[in-house]
């Protein structure tokens, strides 16, 4: 069986790293561009199965570029999802008229990522495989550390369990003393996904706290998390 092609486009590249970082645990071969131009080069060689396009970019933006893409007999089926920067209704006008096929809004949200793209690829990985994990956590926002105790850790995030309030969408670091490790807390750059607040309990099941989503770890860091919870799941 064939591997699918996935095309992610953006002229930033913390955003096609956050972009890859998703797609981890699927089984797709990623490929990049970061210009119109380019990705209309990549699309003729390599046919891809789906391709996400950043709106706005230098040279040709992914506006014009989809209207190619679409233009184009052996290039039109290929879906195409769009990323706003704004999501303004004239941004999501253009795209539609350009033939796109959806369109997210940035702060990428990794599960909506996964949701359209697993509309047109079944490989996409469906769920992070996730354990029990009670440990240490030192986490830092806005240049502020505090601590918690994790509930649960999986290949793209985990759950800290704190009294403290934190803000959706914060950009944090953590720090993670996995257990039984002998070397160093492990660290990840990460978004606080969602919360369980003190009144307001998305899952009643786990205590007051946050999920954060991975968008960046180091691949020694990566891989001892991956070992973790493969252990820790054969166990289980």
């Amino acid at each position: 069986m064939t591997t699918p092609k996935i095309l992610l486009v953006d002229d930033t590249k913390l955003f096609l790293e956050l972009e890859k970082s998703f797609l981890k645990l699927s089984p797709v071969q990623v490929l990049s561009a970061s210009s119109g131009e380019e990705a209309l080069e990549i699309a003729r060689k390599e046919h891809p199965d789906l391709i996400f396009m950043d709106i706005t970019m230098p040279g040709m933006g992914g506006i014009a570029c989809c209207s190619a893409l679409k233009a184009d007999s052996m290039l039109r089926a290929i879906p195409v999802i769009m990323v706003s920067s704004h999501g303004k209704e004239e941004d999501l006008e253009m795209c539609r008229k350009a033939g796109c096929n959806d369109y997210l809004t940035k702060p990428i949200d990794r599960r909506l990522f996964l949701e359209k793209a697993r509309f047109f690829l079944d490989a996409i990985e469906r769920r992070d495989v996730r354990v029990t994990c009670e440990t240490l956590v030192t986490f830092t926002a806005n240049g502020v550390s505090r601590s918690g105790v994790s509930a649960d850790l999986s290949y793209g995030g985990i759950y800290i369990a704190a009294d403290r309030e934190i803000d959706e969408k914060q950009a944090v670091t953590v720090e993670i003393a996995l257990p039984g490790a002998l070397s160093t807390p492990i660290t990840a750059q990460g978004i606080v996904a969602w919360k369980n607040g003190e009144q307001k309990r998305k899952k009643p099941s786990l205590p007051t706290g946050f999920g954060v989503e991975f968008t960046s770890i180091t691949e020694p860091d990566n891989e001892a998390i991956r070992s973790f919870v493969a252990g820790n799941r054969a166990n289980g």
